[in-house]
């Protein structure tokens, strides 16, 4: 049996099942999604796919009773520990009227909803990060007991509203956790073309906060790092820069060709270090998982990717009257 490391952060044998179960239902989402958009069906995918673990391992981190997220486009995993079921999220990809997201109007990976405290994304990248300071500034005057964690590709750590986030976030000793998914590409630029420091996490110390970088592979340690920085959001000590390092498995989008700038060894190596397999190895060998288990969650969560399908393909569009519902205020 190996070492149980979970354990050793806080987590019981139910809590970890549950994060593996997350990740792979946000695998199996992205994966039909893709092919539904390949047959005509969906008009667009940005995928989750390689970065689960880091999503699901910082969201299990928070408490989903009172703290907010605010995920970028790629956030399946944090939104599915947030709240959001299988059902939504095709709804979104097929852009119906129920789409909790948007009612339809949105393009996929624009998360939004306000019953689960999941703040609306735009398509400017890094528009959240200021919006993520903005509500713990509001959390600290109103003396509520709340910490926002914001999340970003590498990319975005290059522009001004992260950097005007962080600056006023650590002047100010505000609980936001900024949380880096350094997939290694911002579209076709390599992470050596957008940043001249070793790691994204070295300009913390500039604004007067903690940085780490983590392995964003491995659920737990990504977990560890953004309970810590939780806690200390918490206890009135400020924000954190948390860097977890991963691969985007796939394409930026469903738009892209990832061959005209990445090899396909490259991409092949990465697939060795896919989270999806090296957490569900680490599960059987802590005796929590075998072959059959596996299969019965594989099962259980196909069945739950077919329905939500089959509704979201099923369920009706918005009508063309309603283009301007939410947008204008009504009496």
């Amino acid at each position: 049996m190996a070492e149980n490391r979970h354990a050793a952060v806080g987590l019981s044998d139910e809590r970890v099942m549950e994060m593996y179960e997350t990740m792979l239902l946000a695998r199996r989402l992205d994966e039909r999604m893709w092919l539904l958009n390949r047959s005509g069906k969906i008009p667009f995918v940005i995928s989750c796919q390689g970065q689960e673990a880091a999503q699901v391992g910082a969201a299990f981190a928070l408490d989903r009773d009172k703290d907010y997220v605010l995920p970028y486009y790629r956030d399946m995993g944090v939104v599915l520990t947030f709240g959001m079921t299988a059902k939504d999220l095709m709804l979104s990809g097929f852009a119906k009227a129920e789409d909790p997201n948007s009612g339809g109007r949105q393009m996929p990976g624009h998360f939004g909803q306000k019953k689960n405290r999941i703040v609306t994304g735009s398509s400017p990248v890094t528009t959240q990060v200021p919006h993520a300071v903005g509500i713990a500034l509001a959390g600290k005057m109103e003396k509520k007991d709340i910490v926002t964690l914001v999340t970003f590709g590498e990319g975005s750590s290059n522009q001004g509203d992260f950097h005007e986030g962080a600056n006023f976030a650590g002047v100010h000793k505000l609980p936001v956790i900024f949380m880096v998914e350094n997939n290694k590409y911002a579209i076709s630029v390599p992470y050596e073309r957008q940043v001249a420091a070793e790691k994204v996490s070295d300009r913390a110390i500039g604004y007067g906060m903690p940085g780490v970088t983590v392995d964003g592979n491995d659920p737990l340690e990504v977990y560890k790092a953004v309970k810590e920085a939780a806690d200390r959001g918490r206890r009135g000590e400020g924000p954190t820069l948390v860097e977890a390092v991963s691969y985007r498995l796939t394409p930026h989008s469903s738009d892209d060709d990832d061959r005209s700038y990445r090899t396909s060894d490259e991409v092949a190596i990465a697939k060795t270090k896919d989270p999806i397999i090296t957490f569900g190895a680490y599960l059987k060998e802590s005796g929590l998982m075998d072959e059959e288990s596996e299969k019965a969650i594989n099962d259980k969560i196909m069945k739950l990717v077919n329905e939500a399908t089959d509704y979201a393909e099923n369920a009706p569009y918005a009508e063309p009257e309603h283009a301007l519902k939410y947008v204008y205020a009504e009496e």
